[in-house]
């Protein structure tokens, strides 16, 4: 049985994203250390964390609604799964800003430039690896296949 091909993107994205939270880790904590000392080396780290968490969030969700609709991307319980995903990321982002927001060891600017990098990082990320995948349009059967088979 072949992979299909939204596992593949997704594996991609996740791959792509993975690169890119540790480059936007170690630039952003770089800078921020550079520009505000430990309390911005933690803003940079900390929102590229986040941009991993949640680039693994998305595909995650996205994984866990084709297991349990077997592929059926029609299915209301797939969308149930993904905005019900997309609803945890939208309370566990809230629940950081209200407990970040007044913390001494942490630059809120160099964490809010961060933040906004990885979420442009992030989109990115995402159409190079859908645009980059080779998906099939229709599932043919060619001749010889059955010959394959043996």
């Amino acid at each position: 049985m072949t992979t299909p091909p939204v596992n593949t993107i997704l594996t991609t994205s996740l791959r792509w994203g993975g690169l890119f939270a540790l480059g936007l880790a170690i630039v952003a904590g770089t800078v921020g250390f550079l520009v505000a000392g430990l309390p911005g080396l933690w803003g940079g780290l900390l929102g590229a964390g986040l941009a991993f968490l949640f680039l693994g969030l998305t595909a995650a969700s996205i994984l866990l609604g084709q297991r349990l609709t077997a592929d059926d991307p029609g299915s209301p319980l797939f969308f149930g799964v993904v905005l019900g995903a997309w609803l945890v990321k939208l309370i566990v982002f809230f629940i950081f800003m209200f407990w970040l927001r007044g913390q001494d060891w942490l630059d809120p600017w160099v964490f809010f430039l961060s933040v906004i990098a990885a979420v442009l990082g992030s989109l990115i990320v995402y159409v190079l690896a859908f645009q980059r995948s080779r998906m099939p349009y229709v599932d043919v059967a060619l001749p010889g296949d059955d010959q394959k088979e043996d």
